[in-house]
């Protein structure tokens, strides 16, 4: 059974970070992924990570968070860790892991077939 767990969440002050930490069971997965969602707004895409044959193969990132986040893979223990610095009130949302199995559509979270349940993130001016 595939699971994914997030942790790391609360609440910061603006200038501050965080380090979010998924934990995936079940199955290894090409493509692992972040998003979030605000109250009141569809989930936006934050950062994905590619692994090909056990190496890291690219990130993305979404322009909002390009420079201040940092997305990273320990392929050993299965997880993916997401650095969040310089946040901002803005990046207040629930923030959630997503995994998928085949290539393309990282910015779609439509193409993930899995979902975590989400940690929240709240960033105070």
């Amino acid at each position: 059974q595939v699971q994914l767990v997030e942790s790391g969440g609360g609440l910061v002050q603006a200038g501050g970070s965080l380090r979010l930490s998924c934990a995936a069971s079940g199955r290894t997965f090409s493509s692992m992924g972040w998003f979030r969602q605000a109250p009141g707004k569809e989930h936006e895409f934050v950062a994905a990570i590619r692994t090909s044959g056990g190496s890291i193969f690219g990130a993305e990132y979404a322009e909002a968070v390009k420079g201040r986040f940092t997305i990273s893979r320990d392929n050993a223990k299965n997880l993916v860790l997401l650095q969040m610095n310089s946040l901002k009130p803005e990046d207040t949302a629930l923030y959630y892991c997503a995994a998928k199995f085949l290539s393309g559509g990282d910015y779609d979270p439509s193409f993930y077939d899995y979902w975590g349940r989400g940690t929240q993130v709240t960033v105070s001016s």
